[in-house]
């Protein structure tokens, strides 16, 4: 694949440029909306589990100065891309990662896992979108390898598919703790499709489900036009963080 099979990005409103395919899986917002809810500070680590071509980490870092930022992406390509784009990636599947990784601790990790289980539906026809979104490893590995990657108190960060929840809930329960939960609602009236979840290692907080967050105003999509709330509009376009 050539730079002529390649989109060079605008996120956040052009403070970010990301390289990624023209076809095939590319970085929407969730990635984004990931790496807005990270209360990460200045100094700590961040790990990207399945880390693309790096968008959820880079945006992060566009946030919060000097993150120590590491990607592990199991597709040669995208982890190529992902270093090109400025993010220190190993490229390696989450369940075989190098011994140097295995060896670190980081402040959070942050995992945007595929979407959809593949024992019940179908599979994408472009192979690097079918790694992204069609899952082979299970959710319950992701939380694991993320636990074990964590500081004693550390945060682990998934954003994830509505109907996934009790499972990726479950997962969290064995190896996790104070689990924080943001649904996320396309528009008034409408049921969350999205969630943001978010647990302590180590932690012992009760659960907390948030309210939810409301992407986009008006109860139905009437124009061509961009119709972002305030609060998403400033996620998106001018990198603000997501509280809660």
């Amino acid at each position: 694949m050539t730079d002529e099979d390649l989109s060079y990005d605008a996120f956040l409103g052009g403070k970010l440029h990301l390289w990624q395919p023209a076809q095939g899986y590319r970085a929407g917002v969730d990635p984004v909306f990931l790496a807005a809810s990270v209360n990460a500070i200045p100094g700590q680590s961040v790990l990207d589990l399945g880390c693309g071509v790096g968008t959820a980490a880079l945006c992060l870092g566009a946030r919060v100065p000097d993150l120590l930022l590491q990607g592990v992406e199991r597709q040669a390509f995208y982890a190529d891309l992902a270093g090109r784009n400025g993010l220190e990636t190993e490229c390696a599947d989450l369940l075989a990662m190098p011994l140097d990784l295995r060896q670190r601790q980081f402040d959070h990790v942050i995992a945007n896992p595929p979407y959809f289980d593949r024992a019940a539906s179908v599979s994408a026809t472009d192979e690097g979108r079918e790694e992204a979104i069609g899952q082979d490893t299970a959710l319950r590995d992701w939380v694991r390898t993320a636990a074990k990657r964590l500081k004693p108190k550390g945060y682990a960060h998934f954003i994830h598919r509505v109907e996934r929840l009790p499972e990726l809930m479950a997962a969290a329960n064995e190896v996790l703790g104070s689990i924080h939960v943001l649904p996320l609602v396309p528009r008034v009236g409408r049921s969350a499709e999205l969630v943001i979840l978010r647990a302590r290692k180590e932690g012992r907080a009760a659960f907390k489900l948030f309210s939810p967050l409301i992407l986009h105003s008006g109860e139905r999509h009437v124009t061509d036009r961009e119709s972002y709330t305030p609060d998403i509009k400033a996620v998106l376009r001018d990198g603000a963080a997501l509280r809660f």
